[in-house]
């Protein structure tokens, strides 16, 4: 079995960040949906869950940072093709996301944008030739 990644991020206004998740291609996953949580599903192993700020104190004894100004965690999405970089990024600015909060990232072999959701999680973006980047990096090595 794959394992499944579910991101859990709290979000100021749950109905406001449906429709951002929704506009940028994510789909909502009613079964675990309720008025103090969305799950919003971008494949088949991962979810980002958005729970209102009362939920997610539910699941931390720690403050709930504010990601319009403290850095709390990057989180990156994959991308088919360098077009869907540019897609998503722009899906994300025209929902009322701040696009290319970092500056892009092209290597050739690897491209990537990021953008900040409402609340200011930062996302990025990133597409990769897997083996011109395996050969950039020395002839075809992979592994961490």
């Amino acid at each position: 079995m794959s394992r499944l990644i579910f991101v859990n991020l709290p979000v100021a206004d749950l109905a406001r960040s449906n429709a951002f998740y929704e506009a940028i291609g994510a789909r909502k996953n009613e079964q675990f949906s309720d008025h103090t949580a969305t799950c919003m599903v971008f494949s088949e192993t991962i979810s980002v869950m958005l729970l209102t700020h009362d939920k997610f104190r539910q699941f931390t004894p720690k403050a709930i940072a504010d990601a319009k100004t403290t850095s709390e965690v990057l989180i990156c999405l994959s991308a088919d093709s360098r077009e869907a970089v540019d897609d998503m990024t722009n899906k994300a600015g025209a929902a009322g996301g701040v696009v290319d909060p970092g500056p892009k990232q092209d290597y050739g072999f690897m491209y990537g944008r990021s953008f900040e959701d409402p609340d200011g999680h930062i996302w990025e973006i990133m597409w990769m030739d897997v083996a011109a980047a395996a050969e950039a990096m020395g002839g075809g090595a992979t592994g961490a």
